[in-house]
Formats: C-alpha cells, structure tokens, sequence
C-alpha cells in the first residue's frame, strides 16, 4: 500500500501562499511565495540588448525590470549549431540595441541581476512547447522503459508544426495521444497569443506572465497518487476545482475545502515543521544530528553523532547516523530550497559498502526533487559534493533579514571582550586636547561589568590622566555596540587625534 499523500494549499492570509504536500502526515515539499513580492521566472519579456561584453560572453539585456538581465552565449537560441560563433566572439550572435524575446530562468540573487534564456519553454499540463527547436523527448523523471518508449511513440503521431520541441512532462504517464493532442493544441494557441503581442509592443514589454501560484503548482506537482487537495479558502477552493476539472476531471472530488476552526497549516503540523526547517540543527531520530551552514554560494552540511543511542563498534555507529542522515538532508534542501554548490560531510566510514550505502540512499531520497542536480561520488573523507539548480532565493533568504547586531554571523561579542575594546578605545583617545570627559555608552549588561569588575582599570586610567570616565547604560543599544563621546569642559564632543 502507497503512502498517504495529501496536498494543503493556504491562501487565507493573502500576503502569503503557501503549499504543502504531506507523506503519511510529513512535510516532504512546501511552496512558499509572498505576493508583495515580484516572481518573474518562467516570464517571458521583449527586451533590448544594452551592452554585449565577450570577455564574459554575456550580454546584459534591458527587460523592464529594475536590473538588466544577464544572457550568457551558451543561452542564445542557435549558438551551438552557429559555427562561425566561438569562445570570446558572442558579437557575431548579438548586438547592441538589437530587440530578442528572453526568459527568465533564475531570479537575481544580491547584485546579480535575473538569468535569462532565448531558448523559451511553455509548460502545459503533459507536455512542454520549446519554440524554436525541433526536439522531441521525454522527461527524464519517468523511470519505466516501457512507458518511455510509448510516450515517445505518442509524441512522434503529435501534430506538431516545423520549429517546435516538445517534452512530455511526468504528468502525461499514463495519458492518450487526444489528451497530449489537446494539450499541445492549448500551447500552440497560448505561443501564437505571445507571438501577436510581441510583434505589437514597444520594448521593454512583457509578453508572458506565468500562472499564479496555486495553478502553477497544480500544474507541475499534482499527481494521481494525491488523495486530498485541502484548500482554507472558499474562492481558491473554486479555483482548484475548476483548473482540475478542465485537465483532470476525474480528480476533482478529491478538492476538499478546510472547515475547522484550527488554521489548516496548524491543524495538520505543518506550522510546527515549518518553524524547525528555519533552525541551524536538525535532530535525528537515532540522536545523532544535521547542522546546516549557508552562505550566498555555498551549503555545508555536517553530519554529528550527538547522542546517539545504538550499541556497536565505531564503523557500525558511524554507518548507521549517516544511515538516517541521508534522506533527512535530501528533505531538508528540498523543504529549505537550497541551492549552488552543497558540501556533506558524514560522519568516518572505512567500509567501501558502508560508503556506497550511504551514496546509493542519498541519491534516491535526491531523486524526488524538481530541480537539477549533479553529485560526486562520496570521497575517502566521507565528503559527498553536489549542486543543485538556484532558481531564486531560498527559504532562509525569501523570509529573513540579516540580523543587523551580529551582521549575519550568528555571533556577538561577549561583555568581556566588549569592556576591552571599550577600555583601549578610552586609551586612544585619552590624548586628545582640550580633553575633559569620556562618555561611555553601553548596553546595560556590559554597563553592569564595566562598573564591576573593570571598575579598578577605568580607576588608574582616569587618575593618571586626570581625565572623568563615565559608564552610562542605553537599553536599547543593540548587543555588542557601544558608543564612546569624548567632551572637552563646555561638554562639546571633540573628536580624538
């Protein structure tokens, strides 16, 4: 018997939709995106070529967004089968203020301006229209020969016209050719509608925006094997119906609208998950744990044996922690959405078959994911390295801020080490002329240990300067800061040599 699936979508607070598909009541994928927020991959835009620079062999392209678009060569329709086209001569693919269509493929993360691509898709519900090309595949998640070779048979008896690729997505497992026909039927339609509204507007124009949230993630997540769709709102509960019953008719029943009292997310532990994903540590069931590093390029995962409650020898303890570890890291970069390069570092192993356990088992919890990713085979140290497809922000990155006490690093200065760079502060200045008092203003924690126990030190300096050193407390000086005024005898800040 399967495991229970169940997809729960939250829309009642309409700053925020969230999306979560539970196995047998656990978090295994959560879509988040907040609607004050500007979501443009999958959009489609008429842009300009504003700078060509074949030393990166790039383009930048103005798009109507706040920051050019970067187009890489490798992206530009054509450029693998132009011959005439190498490394470091993109100018004989593009040129300054020529006008392309382009879509985003990653969003802007820091400085960096949106991805773009000139190989456009078009997702529908079984298949993928590639505008341009002459492909015609299947996609990869598909795992059975069989159906393979059916799908490919199907796709070859499509009416597709000259200069169009196609895929047929997971969601076509299964289905005839007069629904692959209908859905390509719809994409052509929706290509012709873009094509129209490219030819009639100015640049910079959008031309195709993709769907909202919850279609979208319907669109691309549903699946048969999904028991319940439970919705918290009444209007979205329509919409869902509605979307399923033009593409999937038979599943509309399964639609349920949430009418408990408790919020959905609550009712179900989810909001509970959701608080867990944002921690730095992730406790495993066998005690041992997951701690989680992310900078703006790169994910270090470390795996800890903690407090680890099996029996045996050191191998077998080690095997066993990574053991558990394995599909918990894969869930937690799929429900954190992280992305780049992803470095785990396991726990020893000697044993050749403990580390291909351990490769094999990561592998096969990655292979549920939607984004691409490659991974190494595991090292002597037990370091696996990975990347995986970055398309916008994670999780951490979409719903905080960085801490403006600690600047991101998690860390703040302890009081003693405050009241010392205080005490050579005070030092430095102590020089200055006209000099009469030293303001010292800190958070009341410090306050409190510069009055105590560094109250002798600031004694013997403001005797033998014969200078006033004062200690106030500001409560509401963040941790870690201070602030240090130097006043001549009028008590106007002067400013130490």
């Amino acid at each position: 018997m399967g495991k229970e699936k169940v997809m729960l979508i939250n829309v009642v607070e309409e700053q925020e939709v969230r999306i979560a598909i539970l196995e047998d009541g656990k978090l295994q994928d959560l879509y988040l995106e907040r609607t004050d927020q500007q979501h443009i991959v999958g959009n489609i835009y008429k842009g300009v070529i504003v700078n060509v620079v074949p030393n990166l062999e790039a383009a930048f392209v103005e798009f109507g967004y706040q920051k050019h678009g970067f187009l890489h060569a490798s992206d530009v329709l054509g450029a693998r089968s132009n011959k005439s086209w190498r490394r470091n001569d993109i100018r004989k693919l593009l040129k300054e203020r020529q006008e392309i269509l382009v879509q985003v493929t990653k969003e802007g993360i820091g400085d960096k301006g949106p991805s773009l691509t000139t190989y456009l898709s078009l997702p529908g519900r079984y298949l993928v229209l590639m505008p341009g090309l002459v492909r015609r595949g299947v996609s990869r998640r598909i795992k059975s020969d069989e159906e393979r070779a059916r799908l490919r048979d199907v796709v070859k008896q499509l009416q597709i016209p000259d200069k169009m690729g196609v895929i047929a997505r997971t969601a076509g497992e299964g289905r005839s050719k007069n629904d692959l026909q209908g859905d390509l039927d719809y994409l052509l339609r929706l290509w012709k509608a873009i094509s129209q509204r490219a030819e009639r507007s100015r640049t910079p124009a959008t031309v195709y925006q993709e769907s909202d949230p919850v279609t979208r993630v319907i669109r691309d997540v549903f699946s048969e094997d999904i028991r319940r769709v439970i919705v918290d709102s009444p209007d979205v509960y329509e919409k869902v119906q509605e979307f399923l019953r033009s593409v999937l008719p038979r599943h509309v029943r399964k639609v349920k609208l949430h009418d408990n009292a408790e919020p959905l997310f609550h009712h179900y532990g989810v909001e509970e998950e959701i608080i867990q994903i944002h921690n730095r540590t992730v406790q495993l069931k066998s005690g041992g744990s997951i701690v989680m590093e992310q900078t703006e390029a790169l994910v270090a995962i470390d795996v800890n044996s903690g407090h680890y409650k099996g029996r045996g020898d050191a191998e077998e303890t080690a095997f066993q922690i990574n053991l558990d570890a394995a599909p918990e890291i894969a869930r937690q970069i799929r429900l954190r959405d992280l992305g780049g390069v992803v470095i785990i570092d396991f726990i020893d192993m000697n044993k050749d078959s403990h580390r291909s356990k351990i490769e094999r088992t990561l592998w096969k919890a990655l292979k549920r994911d939607r984004a691409r990713l490659r991974m190494l085979k595991m090292s002597p140290f037990c370091i696996v390295e990975m990347t995986r497809q970055r398309q916008k922000q994670s999780l951490r990155q979409s719903t905080f801020v960085e801490c403006p006490h600690c600047n991101g690093t998690g860390y703040i200065k302890s009081r003693q080490t405050l009241a010392l760079e205080v005490l050579r502060q005070i030092k430095a200045g102590l020089d200055a002329s006209n000099l009469d008092t030293v303001e010292i203003i800190v958070p009341i924690e410090a306050a409190n240990y510069l009055s105590n126990e560094m109250r002798g030190s600031l004694n013997e300096l403001s005797e033998s300067s014969g200078k006033h050193i004062e200690v106030k407390a500001d409560p509401n000086l963040p941790a870690g800061h201070y602030e240090a005024r130097f006043l001549n005898a009028e008590g106007r800040e002067i400013t130490p040599g």
